[in-house]
């Protein structure tokens, strides 16, 4: 059983390469500095939508960023490329 995650604000610097599940996307590479998200990178995917959700979340804190993005759905899909993002982002946060 593993202990409580660290507050995404304790996180130093952390790149991280996360694969997607059930989107168009293969997956999300990005940074977090400080607390905060930066250089987001969707691999595959829509294209525009995905640099757009990119450069508004750069240098947004972690956790607002899962806030917004968490339980956005693309169509029929349990999920998005957004709703990924904040899954990367609540995974990096637990392993670290």
């Amino acid at each position: 059983m593993s202990g409580p995650s660290k507050p995404a604000s304790f996180i130093r610097r952390l790149d991280m390469e996360y694969k997607t599940k059930g989107v168009c996307s293969q997956k999300i590479k990005f940074e977090i500095k400080d607390g905060k998200v930066f250089n987001v990178n969707f691999v595959g995917g829509c294209d525009g939508n995905t640099k757009g959700v990119a450069r508004l979340v750069d240098g947004m804190e972690v956790q607002e960023v899962i806030k917004r993005l968490e339980g956005i759905h693309c169509g029929f899909r349990g999920t998005s490329c957004p709703d990924q993002l904040a899954n990367a982002l609540k995974a990096a946060t637990e392993q670290n």
